[in-house]
């Protein structure tokens, strides 16, 4: 299944813990979504999340019924190692 980096702005900082995580995998389970995990931003108004879906639409259909921004949706192709050497996301 391919691999999604989101990219989501917020208008006010982003609470820790998240306290709509169990609903938001509720919903991603419904839309065959898997969120992996997510980076936040020093101002806590921007994450970037790696997710696992069968499509853009996907992931688009699930961030709507949670009430989610999902501003950049860029699927990805592989990772660029340390190395310098591309390695395929499986």
């Amino acid at each position: 299944m391919p691999y999604y980096i989101i990219e989501r702005n917020f208008a006010e900082e982003v609470q820790t813990p998240v306290s709509d995580a169990l609903n938001i995998n509720l919903i991603n389970d419904e839309e065959e979504v898997r969120w992996l995990y997510s980076f936040l931003s020093v101002d806590r108004r921007k994450t970037y999340c790696l997710y696992e879906a069968p499509s853009i639409e996907a992931i688009r259909a699930a961030a709507v019924r949670a009430g989610l921004p999902a501003d950049v949706v860029t699927e990805l192709t592989g990772r660029v190692m340390p190395n310098g050497l591309l390695q395929a996301i499986s």
